[in-house]
């Protein structure tokens, strides 16, 4: 298996490292991103050449970025991911924005497919209205609502026919927008209309488990699939919730974790005993409140009077020994239901406005574990 970058092992670039002179903002005939982003791939050429730098060092940050050259964050956000497109750079989830040069395959597949379908969509827009050689192109906003995407995803997917040559920018100075096709002689690709990562991901992880599991089989983790994949663990999350929707996996909170109920090239799912038992994971963190929810009103019942205030969020949690955002969550539920009330300022905190009934409640019923479910065989 590919061996993964750690953080750790990385050398950071200081922009106190950077020699070249800075782009000049003013008089410039292309948008800010694209003249900041072709400054990068100009600086890290030489700087590779050199060897003042080296592949896989860390670019400083967005905001050092910002900062240094008076631009917003979007901008740079916009500049980074001009130059990701033309493979000088790579960015990875938790770690940062990596050099790289043209000639260096990524290491992860990226979730760029929404810019990717965008730029196949407005070549086609380009095809359909006949445009021709020297005419201008509408604004990107018109753009956008004719190819169904998003502004910010159409404004890059320009700036990327720009720097393909097949458009070039109309406007020389902030106050003139537009864009002006250069030739029509390019190609449409067809092939990965609205394939998204989280769906090539999703395709991977049905041959996966059709090559190394059965039904009944525990999932890996997220990390591993990640590794194993070479894709962001929000992008495994996602596609296992497809496939988890799809009836082929079934998820459970705790240790248990997300369990194969069906085999990616079966059409029925073959009914077990735990998975006729097992809430869903959504049913069982409901569950969970409710029980703490419960807990609660009985306290106040038994403890407390209307008017007086509760202990705080933080002295509840470490008394229950549950986390703050559980007791946040009991807290504005049963404000909901009328016991309890807000109150801000200096004499602000939790009160009892009502006293609730402290019957015994049936809660939904969750096996403790999946060999049990014989127990209830007969």
């Amino acid at each position: 298996m590919q061996n993964f970058i750690k953080k750790n092992d990385l050398k950071r670039i200081q922009i106190s490292d950077i020699t070249k002179d800075y782009p000049d903002l003013k008089n410039i005939t292309e948008s800010k991103a694209v003249t900041i982003g072709k400054w990068l791939m100009e600086w890290i050429k030489e700087d590779l050449a050199s060897g003042r730098i080296q592949i896989n060092n860390l670019l400083p940050s967005k905001a050092e970025f910002a900062y240094m050259l008076g631009v917003s964050i979007g901008t740079i956000q916009n500049a980074l991911r001009y130059l990701e497109d033309s493979g000088y750079v790579e960015s990875k989830q938790c770690i940062g924005t990596l050099v790289k040069s043209a000639a260096t395959a990524p290491s992860m597949r990226k979730l760029t497919s929404k810019r990717e379908n965008a730029i196949e969509e407005i070549k086609k827009y380009i095809k359909s209205n006949n445009f021709n050689i020297g005419k201008s192109l509408p604004s990107s906003r018109i753009i956008a609502e004719n190819i169904g995407c998003s502004p910010n995803t159409t404004r890059l997917a320009l700036e990327n026919l720009c720097s393909k040559g097949i458009l070039t920018h109309k406007f020389k100075n902030s106050k003139e927008t537009g864009w002006i096709l250069n030739k029509t002689d390019f190609s449409i690709n067809e092939a990965n209309k609205n394939e998204t990562l989280v769906t090539k991901v999703e395709n991977d992880l049905k041959k996966y488990i059709a090559q190394n599991l059965k039904v009944g089989d525990k999932m890996p983790a997220h990390d591993k699939l990640a590794k194993e994949l070479q894709a962001s663990i929000k992008t495994i999350h996602d596609a296992l919730k497809i496939l988890i929707n799809e009836g082929i996996l079934l998820a459970r909170r705790g240790r248990y974790g997300t369990t194969v109920i069906k085999m990616p090239n079966e059409m029925t799912v073959e009914q077990r005993r735990e998975t006729s038992i097992f809430a869903p994971a959504q049913d069982t963190a409901f569950y969970y409140y409710e029980k703490t929810q419960h807990n609660i009103k009985k306290m106040i019942a038994e403890n407390y009077s209307v008017g007086m205030k509760l202990p705080s969020i933080t002295e509840l949690s470490k008394q229950m020994d549950l986390s703050p955002n559980t007791i946040r969550k009991a807290f504005h539920n049963l404000a909901k239901e009328g016991y309890l009330v807000f109150s801000r300022g200096r004499y602000g905190g939790t009160f009892v406005i009502d006293i609730p009934e402290t019957e015994e409640q049936t809660f939904k019923w969750l096996a403790v574990n999946p060999q049990y479910a014989e127990i209830y065989k007969n």
